[in-house]
């Protein structure tokens, strides 16, 4: 009995001495998840979760080279550049009317950008078109009476009159 006990404070001991292993560090690269609204969203350590989110799940395209921020606004990191024309998916709407992406046919968010930098997929050549096209300026009537006979006219390439 006794060699029984003596082992059993041995073993004791030997295992008090023993520290839980430490946790990895968080850098921003590590992979963490939230739930906000009831939607659980994973994501980088460097992203920010939102405080209010509302499912989209659609498939957006970007307009121009915005930048993917780390929070919902401005004062957030620029976490990379949206490629124009490419095709992100769209998570949902957060606050400040912010979209949170992630990469095509991921689930993983990587950032907001404001609304207006993304279309929807579908809509996105008619969108492009309607930009570029532009209604061409009026010419003004650069032609003035003269002594009720006659007419001066500006030449628009040097700005010099001309009389009829």
């Amino acid at each position: 009995m006794n060699k029984r006990l003596i082992i059993s404070l041995l073993f004791v001991m030997t295992v008090a001495g023993c520290k839980a292993p430490a946790k990895p560090a968080m850098t921003d690269d590590t992979i963490v998840t939230h739930e906000v609204n009831g939607v659980t969203l994973t994501h980088r350590n460097a992203v920010s979760p939102p405080a209010e989110f509302t499912p989209v799940n659609a498939s957006y395209r970007a307009l121009y080279p915005a930048s993917l921020m780390s929070r919902p606004d401005f004062s957030g990191k620029v976490v990379r550049t949206l490629e124009t024309g490419k095709t992100y998916e769209v998570l949902g709407q957060v606050e400040h009317f912010w979209m949170a992406l992630a990469d095509e046919g991921k689930d993983e968010l990587i950032g907001y950008v404001p609304m207006r930098a993304v279309v929807k997929a579908d809509q996105y050549e008619a969108t492009v078109r309607k930009a570029s096209v532009r209604p061409k300026a009026r010419k003004k009537a650069t032609c003035v009476n003269v002594d009720g006979s006659g007419k001066a006219c500006k030449n628009n390439n040097n700005g010099t009159w001309i009389l009829d």
